[in-house]
């Protein structure tokens, strides 16, 4: 069993049911994010699924120097907050500079480490040092086994509050597979491991300039986690994602959600007997 981490109103890990942390993949206006996030907030709320809202201020990380990165860290974070003190919702969004770290930590719960990124111990180490849970997602170039290495680096604060993400595996050129092997291999470890359904999907660098994806097969992995094991699911979501700025590709559709959800909480209340 995982150790429970309490997320504002939503515990994820243990013996609890499964959670979703969703979003858009990046904060494209302000009544854009809102609307999702209220959105997002029904569907879960109808269904009884713990919550938690992401977005991201800064894709610092695109193909292209042309790419949409978000309205950056100051006009992003004070979206994020409005979402936070207007529905009450948990956040989640990912850094990637250490001038981040502080002001971002005054408005999210839990502080993202992305996939490239999760072997910089300085980093780990300082974002563990915020107090706040920290999410590090699992990069493409790492074996299940070696997430240990980054969980001990931001142990080594004292932080226990550690999410752990399975977002694929490289697998040749502009391709990513997952090793459904991974979620208990590193659920062993101790930490709840949230599964990226829609990052797993992702044809990294395959539109040349930007990222592409196979978002049909979303809701063949996702149903395929829940039944292996995992504690949360995290999601990007759009209201129509053939216009999203961002990983549309990949994203998956708002309408789907709620069926999707619904076959998800199905699995995991037979695997969780």
């Amino acid at each position: 069993m995982t150790r429970e981490i309490t997320i504002g109103n939503v515990k994820i890990g243990g013996t609890n049911p499964l959670a979703l942390i969703a979003g858009p993949c990046v904060i494209e206006s302000e009544s854009a994010t809102l609307e999702t996030a209220e959105r997002l907030k029904k569907i879960t709320a109808d269904l009884g699924v713990p919550f938690i809202f992401k977005s991201s201020y800064d894709k610092a990380n695109r193909s292209s120097v042309r790419s949409y990165r978000g309205p950056g860290l100051r006009e992003g974070l004070k979206v994020l907050a409005r979402v936070k003190r207007e529905l009450g919702l948990p956040i989640l969004s990912d850094i990637h500079r250490f001038e981040e770290i502080a002001p971002a930590a005054e408005v999210l719960d839990v502080i993202q480490i992305p996939a490239f990124l999760s072997r910089q111990t300085d980093l780990l180490v300082a974002v563990a040092k915020s107090g706040r849970v920290v999410n590090i997602k699992k990069g493409q170039f790492l074996a299940p086994w070696d997430i240990k290495n980054a969980i001990e680096k931001a142990e080594s604060t004292g932080n226990r509050n550690i999410l752990i993400t399975e977002r694929g595996v490289s697998f040749g050129y502009n391709n990513l597979v997952v090793d459904f092997r991974s979620l208990p291999m590193m659920r062993g470890l101790g930490y709840p491991v949230v599964f990226d359904a829609t990052h797993s999907v992702q044809l990294p660098g395959g539109a040349g300039t930007a990222s592409s994806g196979d978002r049909q097969y979303v809701a063949h992995l996702t149903r395929a986690a829940v039944a292996v094991g995992v504690d949360a699911l995290f999601m990007e979501v759009h209201a129509c994602p053939d216009k999203a700025l961002c990983d549309g590709p990949n994203m998956l559709s708002l309408d789907e959600l709620p069926d999707l959800l619904r076959q998800a909480q199905e699995i995991d209340r037979i695997v969780k007997r």
